[in-house]
């Protein structure tokens, strides 16, 4: 080490000299400066040893800060390697073993060398001295620090009015700067930080910056505290005030207007029929109301909650019309086609007619987006003379949406099955329950468990609302649910409601609807008429055929927009001269330009390997292609295509069956030994699952081996089981729909499910063959040979039964 240093501190009148090494005192969230009087309390059994052996010595030691407060012995690593030279001046032994020790910091020093870590930490070190310039800008720091530590000081309790004095008799700025630092609640890190700055000047400047950063945080908790004083002397103020009021009022003989409204609000209340239970619980509140003043806090939370009360249509309801010929009248007028949904809805309106009652099952419609599934709803409120009422639930995860929030909240509101209520005013509307099947759950509760006692005719006639919590009738209220599919619905919940289900279009259907309500509702949109535009039947085919692909009708309708928004331009721009536009098929490829949907399934499947299967999704049914590749390898299977576990196992029961039978099928039986199989599904971003696509699968593996292409006309959907036996599916409408969009021809289908084929509209059975096979044999015979298999003269269809959820998502079309 370099000298030792040395250095006099007058205390008892006797000369202390600082020694070549010092013991290390390690501090834990604590920093000594140079010139301040700090307690220490000790506790750990080797710094009980350092200090008496340093008080039993000439009373020096280093008091180094520690890095990690949490290090139990720290060393040499832990510490900063800035501290302060120390002397104690009193040591005080607790009965409890520890010390308690009063140091006074000396000197600023840093550490040289480690000497010793055992029993305690020796060291040397060398003395940071001051760098203080001598120029009028440490004059002018040194005058701020002490203008702004006097005005901390005033705002801060916890330091005494001395210290003012004390920092502006403070000449040195060294000595200044050690003051504030070691008087004021910094951070550790902060005063280390301070400590280890060696020129004055910066060190000022730090200080400065601190004290203008405490200062402004103690100024705005001291605004913030004078403004809640006002606040509560504003309020006791006004309180009296009243009061006072109150009393001179009553000497007039006037009346108190807060007095007059509760009166009336009773008065209120009394003219209205309510139900015995409420009637008890009003006559409560408005007691309490009464005796609280308006300042109170509780006052408002009271007159809100009557407020409720007093909104809500007890014992209102609306006369219905039970006409079935008039609501038949309204569906047809309202929907065009659906003559199994709306039969089933004047089914369940003539039961509620001969019961005079119209409480009954839940429906719950369920199809693709666009089949009117909201518009049905509205009709039968319309039919039924009733108020409607809409109310969507997709995307509710929170319970008191449905059920409310309790009183004791803050903002607390009825949950949305009355507030609809109210807005209806009536106790007997239509509430229609949209999107149900996209609730959600989290840590805020389940509403689809909520929703059980409100969709539960046996229940829902004393639903509670938690806001409320009162009985409320919703028994009287006719229900109705929309969902475009049934697997996300819990099971509870679905067995509570009865399920009408809405399948896709026909290309006749949306013709019918395009002519008969969309191009009327988009003409009036556009501010056109039909004096002035009109659509060929051809062109609104084109439009439908090219331009759009789906089971419901809404983009049908954006692209008539489309359409129409480009002649209403030229309208409007003076460029027809014909006074009655006619909208041809010309005109539509020229204003929507190419055609968006071609004909794919001819280009997919000209290669071996490749099927078109048939799919049921919660937007309707679709095709997909199934894909297999072989390459060099010893027979395994890859499944690629983001495959549910049920589509993977049927893909492994179908290579099971191929393989099985290679004889039987005139495959080379050593083809599987020598190769790998790669089937993949394309879309891979959609999750796929179900049984449906066994055959598909089977057909697309046996198609690679033989090296022969599927014919192109046909899909198939149906379950494979090892056996070679073809097991019945779901979905078989909206599968068959998809078909005929894509154009196929022929579809394979399962023979159990030929009673599914009553319900396909007419137009498809004419365009499609259907294929009805028992085993996978008859299906290749039909997909190979394009001729049906086991009975040439039957049309025969393959259906997908979807008994559980992820079957009745997929189900696979081959071409």
């Amino acid at each position: 080490m370099s000298e030792a240093l040395t250095d006099t501190l007058t205390e008892d009148q006797e000369e202390l000299v600082f020694p070549a090494t010092l013991p290390v005192l390690p501090l834990k969230d604590t920093v000594v400066f140079p010139e301040s009087v700090t307690p220490l309390a000790i506790g750990q059994d080797r710094s009980i040893k350092l200090v008496e052996d340093v008080v039993s010595g000439d009373r020096l030691l280093a008091l180094v800060t520690v890095k990690d407060p949490e290090a139990d012995q720290p060393g040499w690593d832990d510490l900063y390697e800035v501290g302060t030279a120390a002397v104690i001046h009193k040591m005080i032994k607790v009965p409890d073993g520890t010390l308690r020790i009063l140091v006074q910091g000396l000197k600023r020093i840093k550490l040289d060398r480690q000497v010793q870590s055992d029993p305690y930490l020796v060291g040397e070190f060398a003395e940071l001295p001051d760098e203080l310039p001598e120029t009028p800008e440490v004059e002018a720091l040194t005058r701020n620090v002490q203008s702004l530590f006097g005005r901390v000081i005033g705002l801060v309790p916890y330091l005494p009015e001395e210290l003012q004095i004390a920092a502006a008799n403070v000449d040195d700025p060294s000595a200044l700067c050690n003051l504030v630092a070691s008087t004021l609640r910094l951070k550790t890190e902060e005063k280390q930080g301070l400590l280890g700055l060696t020129n004055v000047e910066t060190r000022l400047r730090e200080i400065s910056a601190i004290l203008n950063r405490e200062l402004e945080v103690f100024e705005l908790g001291s605004k913030i505290q004078s403004q809640v004083q006002e606040e509560m002397e504003k309020g006791q103020r006004e309180f009296f005030l009243r009061q006072q009021m109150k009393a001179i009022q009553d000497e007039l003989g006037e009346s108190d207007p807060e007095a007059a409204e509760l009166a009336e609000l009773r008065s209120n209340f009394e003219a209205m029929d309510l139900p015995e239970d409420v009637r008890k619980v009003v006559d409560r509140e408005l007691g309490r109301l009464e005796k609280l003043p308006t300042a109170a806090a509780e006052y408002g939370v009271i007159r809100t909650y009557i407020d409720w009360i007093a909104s809500l249509p007890w014992n209102k309801t609306t006369v219905d019309n039970l006409d079935l010929d008039n609501a038949k009248a309204v569906l047809d007028e309202d929907h065009f086609d659906l003559e199994k949904v709306k039969e089933r809805i004047l089914e369940h309106l003539a039961v509620s007619k001969l019961k005079n009652d119209t409480s009954g099952p839940i429906l719950c419609f369920v199809g693709p987006p666009g089949v009117g599934k909201t518009s049905l709803g509205q009709s039968i409120a319309r039919a039924l003379g009733r108020k409607f009422a809409r109310l969507s639930v997709g995307g509710v995860r929170d319970e008191s949406e449905i059920r409310g929030h309790r009183r004791t909240y803050i903002g607390a509101m009825p949950g949305t099955i009355i507030r609809h209520l109210r807005d209806a005013e009536s106790m007997n509307p239509v509430v229609l329950i949209d999107e149900i099947d996209k609730m959600g759950s989290d840590y805020r509760g389940d509403p689809a468990s909520a929703m059980l006692e409100v969709l539960d005719p046996e229940q829902n006639k004393n639903f509670r609302d938690h806001y409320l919590d009162l009985p409320f009738d919703l028994s009287k209220t006719l229900f109705i649910c929309t969902a475009n599919t049934l697997d996300t619905i819990p099971t509870p919940l679905l067995d509570r409601m009865d399920v009408i289900s809405l399948s896709g279009y026909t290309e006749d259907e949306k013709f019918g609807i395009a002519k008969r309500y969309l191009v009327p509702k988009q003409l009036d949109a556009h501010g056109l008429g039909l004096e002035r535009v009109s659509f060929s039947d051809k062109a609104l085919r084109l439009i439908i055929r090219a331009y759009t692909r789906e089971a419901g009708v809404r983009n049908l309708e954006r692209r008539l927009g489309d359409v129409l928004r480009k002649a209403a331009r030229q309208v409007a721009e003076g460029k027809l001269r014909a006074k009655k536009v006619r909208i041809d098929e010309k005109r539509v490829r020229s204003w929507l330009g190419p055609r968006r949907y071609e004909g794919e399934v001819r280009k997919r499947t000209s290669e071996p390997g490749v099927a078109t299967g048939l799919a049921f999704t919660a937007v309707g049914g679709d095709i997909l292609f199934f894909e297999a590749t072989a390459y060099p390898g010893k027979g395994r299977l890859t499944i690629t295509g983001q495959l549910g576990d049920v589509m993977q196992e049927s893909a492994q029961a179908a290579l099971s069956w191929v393989r099985a039978h290679t004889e039987k099928l005139g495959l080379d039986s050593d083809w599987f030994r020598e190769n790998d199989i790669h089937l993949h599904v394309p879309a891979g971003a959609v999750p796929k699952d179900g049984p449906s696509a066994g055959i598909t699968m089977a057909t697309a593996i046996a198609s690679l081996v033989r090296n022969q292409p599927v014919s192109e006309d046909v899909g198939m959907t149906g379950e494979i089981t090892l056996t070679g036996q073809v097991l019945p599916i779901g979905g078989i409408r909206e599968k068959s729909l998809a078909a005929q969009r894509a154009g196929l021809k022929r579809i394979i289908l399962p023979r159990d499910n030929e009673p599914d084929l009553e319900e396909l509209p007419p137009e498809v059975k004419k365009e499609i063959e259907f294929i009805l096979v028992d085993s996978i044999d008859e299906v290749f015979d039909a997909a190979f040979d394009g001729k049906s298999a086991g009975r040439p003269s039957e049309r025969q269809v393959n259906l997908k039964v979807a008994s559980s959820p992820s079957q009745a998502r997929v189900s696979p079309p081959r071409s």
